[in-house]
């Protein structure tokens, strides 16, 4: 009996001390870790979000989405632009195309661009025009890049293959421009529609330059949305607006002569028989 007292004299009355010290344990580890993912770090971050990007910006599966609401349109097939007919080297009427120079050659230019574009052509995803400053050859932004990216597509590549062979036969500068909608985008790569356009722009002189056409006679300019052929309140307008531009830039105008290098021969177009 006095044995029993004994023990119970003894016995820890603060064994409560030991959850508690658990309980403040786990809640210290708890706000170590708040803090740890209070503090981002920037560059796992960016790689995170661009990661994401890539994956919700793939490449789309046809040209032209389904529009959803009043104006739909029929998807063109992702393969139209590839099963294309393979075409001969381009002839511009029968004279060597690099004898060719000032306006004298641009229509000739333009009649086989339109032949080598001509699917594309008719389907209104290309335009060839003559402006005073040159020709024009309009491509629709679809045709060439993912929305949101400057990275030709694999369908680009035929078209731009095609163009290549024209302009490098003939003399004469040309400018590719880019230009956009005026849709603000705000990616790492590109914070505005002025770098997605000159970005776009110098893919297409890269592949240009790889495909045969002399670099001193390239530029690539980005207008970014500032230069719009059609309304940006419509998908339609917005749409026109989203293109390529290659303009081959007549000899003989004030433009032409700072494009090219300075130690450029300068060409002037013969004359015509009858003419004094």
């Amino acid at each position: 009996m006095a044995r029993r007292r004994h023990e119970e004299e003894h016995e820890n009355h603060e064994r409560w001390l030991v959850s508690y010290a658990d309980f403040i344990t786990l809640l210290f580890a708890f706000f170590v870790v708040m803090y740890a993912i209070s503090s981002v770090n920037e560059g796992k971050y960016r790689v995170l979000s661009d990661a994401l990007e890539a994956a919700f910006r793939a490449p789309p599966r046809s040209m032209e989405p389904i529009q959803v609401g009043r104006l739909a349109r029929i998807a063109l097939e992702p393969d139209a632009l590839v099963v294309l007919p393979p075409l001969p080297p381009p002839s511009l009427g029968g004279e060597p195309a690099g004898e060719l120079a000032g306006r004298e050659g641009l229509p000739r230019v333009a009649r086989a661009v339109t032949r080598a574009l001509k699917p594309l052509v008719d389907m209104g995803l290309v335009r060839v025009r003559r402006r005073p400053d040159g020709l024009h050859i309009e491509v629709a932004s679809g045709v060439l890049f993912p929305s949101g990216s400057a990275r030709l597509t694999p369908e680009a590549m035929p078209v731009l293959e095609r163009l290549a062979q024209v302009l490098r036969t003939v003399p004469n500068p040309v400018r590719v421009e880019g230009h956009t909608d005026n849709v603000p985008i705000r990616t790492t790569l590109y914070p505005s529609n002025w770098e997605l356009s000159a970005a776009r722009a110098a893919s297409v002189v890269r592949l240009f330059e790889r495909l045969g056409v002399d670099p001193g006679r390239l530029i690539a300019v980005g207008y970014g949305e500032h230069r719009p052929v059609a309304d940006n309140a419509t998908p339609e307008g917005r749409r026109r607006n989203r293109r390529v531009v290659v303009v081959v830039l007549a000899e003989g105008t004030e433009e032409a002569r700072r494009a090219l290098p300075p130690d450029a021969p300068v060409r002037t177009a013969p004359p015509r028989e009858g003419r004094p």
